[in-house]
C-alpha cells in the first residue's frame, strides 16, 4: 500500500517538501497539499510592494497547476485541528485527512499584540495584505511628507526585513527629493546594529552604522516599544518618536489551531522538533520552516527573536523530505540538520545598493562570517527573485 504523506502549507517550505519527497520516492507516494493559501508568495519582495515596484502578480503564482503537474493533489482550505494519535488533520469544512506522514510547514502570523496600539496605528510589511496597506499609507505620506519611523519590536526576529525597508526608504526619499526635509529614524530591539537576530557578523555593527550615518538616519538601538500611538512610537524608556509614517516589524507565531494539538507545540505555536525536524514527541510529525521551534542561544537587554528565512526553511524541508522518504523504505530517519548549523546565505537590498551576507552557520560559534556591500547586491537580489519564482513555479526543488 502506498504510503500517504500530507503537507501543511504551499509556501516556502510546504512546496519544498511536498515536491521533494515525491522526488525522493520517484513518484511512488501519495503526497496531498492543504492550505489556507492557493498562492505561492515571494515574501523577501514585500520590501518593494509599498514603494510601488512590484504588486501581487509580479510575486506570487497558482501552487494548484504546479503540484497538480507533478502528482500531488492541492486542497485549498485552513487546518483548523491536528490529531498526532489519531494521525488526522481537520479542515475548515469539517473535513478530516489522515496521513502516515505529516508535514507542518504553516509558517506565521503576527503577534498583533505585541504591544497597545500596533494592530491599529502601525503599518507592516510581513504580509502581503499588510504590505498593500502599507503601500496606501506610502501614497498618502508623499502628499504630506514629516518624520519616517522603521521599527523592529521587542521578540521580532526578522531583521532583514527591517533594515531592508529602512533602506529602501531611505533610497525612495532620495528619489521624491525629501531626504533632508524628512527625520528618519530607525528603532530596534538588537543589542547593537547588525545584530539580525542571529548574534551578529565581523565588521556588521561598522559596516551597519556607516549606511546609517551615509543616509543621514538616527538610530535608538536595545530598546523596546511600549506603544504605538497615532502618529508616534513611544519607545520602553519614556521617549517619544513621531511619524507621518512608520513601519512596524512585529514579532511572529505559529498558527492558532497548533496550540491546542495535544502538547505538539510549545506556547508560541510553534512545533518542538529534533535536528531530523521530526517532533519530538511523533516519529511521523515533522514541522519546517517558521513553524519549527528555534532555541534563541543568548539573553539580551531587550528580547530578539530568530529569522527563519527562506533559505533555512528549505534546508529543514529537504532534510524532512529525506527523512520521511527514509522511513517508507524502512530505513532510519538518520539524516539532520540543526538550525544553528545551516549556512547563512541572504542578500540585503537597499535600493541600489545593498550588502551580501554569508557565514558557514546561522549561529555562533563560526569559524568565518562575511558582509559584502555593493550595488551587486540589489542586483543579485533581482536576479535571485525571478530565479526562485521558476524555479518554484516549474516545481525545480532539486536546484540550488
Amino acid at each position: 500500500m502506498r504510503r500517504k504523506v500530507l503537507v501543511l502549507g504551499a509556501n516556502f517550505g510546504g512546496m519544498t517538501a511536498a515536491l521533494a519527497v515525491k522526488h525522493e520516492l520517484e513518484g511512488d507516494v501519495d503526497v496531498t497539499v492543504v492550505s489556507a493559501s492557493d498562492h505561492f508568495l515571494f515574501n523577501p519582495s514585500l520590501i518593494w510592494l509599498p514603494f510601488g515596484k512590484r504588486d501581487e502578480a509580479d510575486i506570487t503564482f497558482p501552487v494548484a497547476p504546479t503540484l497538480d503537474a507533478h502528482g500531488i493533489e492541492f486542497v485549498h482550505a485552513a487546518a483548523t485541528a491536528v490529531d498526532p494519535v489519531a494521525k488526522q488533520v481537520t479542515i475548515d469544512d469539517g473535513r478530516q485527512f489522515g496521513y502516515d506522514y505529516l508535514v507542518i510547514a504553516t509558517g506565521y502570523r503576527n503577534k498583533d499584540d505585541v504591544v497597545p496600539g500596533f494592530k491599529e496605528n502601525a503599518n507592516t510589511i510581513t504580509t502581503l495584505r499588510e504590505a498593500e496597506r502599507t503601500a496606501v499609507a506610502w501614497r498618502r505620506f508623499l502628499d504630506d511628507p514629516g518624520d519616517v519611523v522603521v521599527a523592529a519590536t521587542q521578540g521580532a526576529g526578522c531583521f532583514g526585513a527591517a533594515y531592508e525597508f529602512l533602506f529602501n526608504t531611505a533610497y525612495q526619499l532620495r528619489k521624491a527629493g525629501l531626504q533632508k526635509k524628512v527625520k528618519l529614524t530607525y528603532v530596534t530591539a538588537e543589542p547593537f546594529l547588525g545584530h539580525f537576530g542571529i548574534g551578529g557578523l565581523p565588521h556588521g555593527e561598522q559596516l551597519l552604522g556607516m549606511f546609517l550615518k551615509k543616509e543621514g538616519i538616527e538610530a535608538r538601538i536595545s530598546v523596546g516599544i511600549d506603544h504605538v500611538d497615532d502618529g508616534a512610537l513611544v519607545l520602553a524608556d519614556g521617549e517619544t518618536v513621531p511619524f507621518a509614517f512608520g513601519m512596524v516589524i512585529p514579532p511572529f507565531l505559529g498558527q492558532r489551531f497548533l496550540e491546542d494539538s495535544n502538547g505538539l507545540a510549545d506556547e508560541k505555536g510553534y512545533v518542538v522538533v529534533r535536528d531530523t525536524y521530526q517532533s519530538e514527541k511523533h516519529d511521523d510529525v515533522y514541522a519546517v520552516g517558521v513553524a519549527a521551534a528555534v532555541d534563541v542561544p543568548w539573553q539580551t537587554p531587550t528580547p530578539v527573536g530568530i529569522p527563519k528565512t527562506g533559505f533555512p526553511t528549505e534546508v529543514m524541508a529537504h532534510t524532512a523530505a529525506e527523512n520521511i522518504a527514509a522511513q517508507i523504505r524502512g530505513e532510519e530517519p538518520v539524516n539532520t540538520k540543526s538550525f544553528g548549523d545551516i549556512k547563512a546565505v541572504c542578500v540585503m537590498d537597499a535600493g541600489n545598493n545593498g550588502v551580501i551576507i554569508l557565514a558557514d552557520k546561522m549561529l555562533p560559534p563560526r569559524k568565518h562570517g562575511v558582509l559584502i556591500p555593493g550595488p551587486q547586491a540589489h542586483l543579485m537580489k533581482l536576479g535571485f527573485e525571478k530565479y526562485f519564482l521558476w524555479k518554484m513555479r516549474h516545481g525545480y526543488v532539486q536546484l540550488p
